[in-house]
């Protein structure tokens, strides 16, 4: 008898469906061939969670070297022609990550969508101020090599909650960051985290908690 078929992924909305998306639009890649796609991350939790957000069953395999500078990555691949289309429909592609733009993500699931985007490649940092007395400063930053993708997370960000966040260049490295300042990073941290129990990496959520904390934010 031969291997038992993997099950197609659901293209129905949800909150697991819209956060793997945001993790795909980051740290994931459509192959060429017009079936497979595969998440590659440092954090094999991540890996995992991916993997439970989709229903899938495939083998979490390693990567050392040659993924974005980075050694010992844990990477999953899987194939599914309807999925497959439903992303490149939804604006994914192959080699996107200087290409991609606006994606179709319903408003309702937006922030599980930017929670993905930020656990697969978003950051956050502290410092004191040293110009100021008592002058905690704290950035929630969002990366890409596509400009027209982090214009468009700006938009959605200002239009369902009026923030604005500045978009800055890296230089010659080719990046763009899309940068939220104190106050509007609370903001952004309500919206992404606006409830318990949510898929996510544990270890930016606990970065995130521990500078809030910093800050007198409960």
């Amino acid at each position: 008898m031969g291997a038992k078929p993997q099950k197609q992924v659901s293209t129905d909305w949800s909150q697991k469906l819209a956060y793997a998306i945001g993790l795909i639009a980051t740290d994931g890649c459509l192959s060429g061939d017009g079936r497979h796609i595969n998440f590659t991350s440092k954090d094999k939790s991540l890996v995992r969670t991916f993997k439970d957000c989709l229903g899938l069953k495939n083998v979490i395999g390693k990567k050392a070297g040659g993924y974005a500078n980075k050694s010992n990555c844990y990477r999953v691949q899987f194939g599914d022609v309807n999925f497959y289309k439903w992303l490149v429909g939804i604006g994914l592609s192959p080699r996107k990550s200087k290409t991609i733009g606006e994606l179709k993500i319903p408003n309702r699931y937006f922030f599980d969508f930017l929670r993905g985007s930020f656990d697969g490649d978003g950051s956050c940092y502290s410092y004191w101020d040293p110009r100021w007395k008592s002058s905690f400063m704290f950035y929630f930053t969002l990366n890409s090599a596509s400009l027209s993708h982090l214009q468009w997370l700006r938009n959605k960000l200002k239009n369902l909650s009026g923030i604005k966040g500045y978009i800055s260049s890296g230089g010659k490295r080719g990046t763009w960051y899309l940068r939220y300042a104190k106050k509007e990073t609370r903001k952004v941290i309500k919206k992404i985290y606006y409830e318990k129990n949510l898929p996510h990496l544990e270890r930016k959520y606990k970065k995130l908690s521990s500078i809030l904390k910093q800050d007198g934010v409960k």
